[in-house]
């Protein structure tokens, strides 16, 4: 069932919405100092293009240890974005989801479209798993 929402998240919502993230990903690391950011957006582009059975989780969950990302400059940096663009993005996700939520078909589509607004607030720090993986590893 997940294949087949993903193929038509893909269609109709995932590749511009990943098209997107990618995009301005590329800006960020084209300023250099918009790297880490830049990075983030790679992270929401990859699961923008296929959400379904997929979860964003902490790094130091997979990873079992802190990384840049995870400690205090992912902080920081999770703050700066929040407050110059992921408030805005989020709300644009928020938004898409409400307007989906209107039909009944739109519901499984507008519940990811929360779990990306939930990952455009704070990005940095965060990895994309398959949550098969997840169950296997309990």
């Amino acid at each position: 069932m997940k294949t087949l929402l993903n193929i038509l998240w893909f269609i109709f919502l995932g590749f511009v919405t990943g098209l997107g993230w990618y995009l301005v990903g590329i800006i960020m690391f084209i300023s250099i100092i918009g790297i880490p950011w830049g990075r983030a957006c790679f992270t929401i582009g990859r699961f923008a293009l296929w959400p379904f059975g997929r979860e964003a989780v902490d790094r130091r969950i997979t990873r079992g240890e802190k990384d840049i990302g995870t400690g205090s400059l992912g902080t920081i940096g999770n703050v700066i974005w929040f407050l110059f663009g992921g408030i805005w993005l989020a709300i644009g996700h928020l938004t898409t989801a409400v307007l989906l939520f209107a039909t009944i078909i739109g519901i499984p589509f507008g519940v990811q479209h929360l779990k990306i607004a939930g990952l455009a607030l704070f990005p940095i720090g965060k990895e994309i798993i398959n949550v098969d993986d997840t169950k296997s590893r309990n």
